[in-house]
């Protein structure tokens, strides 16, 4: 009986290493809270840019986080995000329900809240912006992607 107790005790630590790590979501797989050094909101994200893929982690009707994998843009210093093909997906919806989300940029959490865009105006120069930073086709005859876009704005 010795014997088992410090074996199961290594196991319960792997299975908790192992828990915490599957946490955050990789690539398109979800994950749950997402981990990092809490940082206060900039004044400029214009930095981003050099981040490819970020995390956003939001609420469920569950209360359980729920946390993805997106693409963000800076455009005059503002961040954007974006949900390709929204209605297939349950985050968007849940951002409707709670704007308030967390973002991972790095190892930095950033607590925001996110306003929906529907400036036309605003949306051609960002679909302009990731088509640059993500090497994208521009879209022909200023028809957009089926893609739901959100300014990245300081919690209330």
């Amino acid at each position: 009986m010795n014997k088992i107790r410090p074996l199961i005790m290594v196991w319960a630590g792997l299975v908790f290493a192992v828990g915490v790590a599957a946490c955050e979501p990789s690539d398109r797989t979800p994950g749950l809270w997402l981990s990092g050094e809490f940082t206060e909101f900039p004044d400029d994200w214009t930095f981003t840019q050099e981040h490819k893929e970020i995390f956003v982690e939001v609420t469920t009707p569950y209360f359980v986080s729920h946390s993805v994998t997106i693409w963000c843009a800076a455009l005059d210093g503002t961040l954007y995000i974006g949900a390709r093909n929204p209605d297939e997906k349950n985050w968007p919806g849940w951002v409707d329900t709670d704007p308030n989300v967390r973002l991972k940029i790095g190892e930095q959490l950033y607590d925001v809240a996110l306003e929906p865009l529907d400036d036309e105006e605003i949306l051609t120069a960002l679909r302009a912006v990731y088509a640059d930073k993500y090497d994208l086709p521009q879209t022909s005859g200023g028809t957009p992607t089926n893609t739901r876009y959100w300014r990245v704005v300081e919690r209330s």
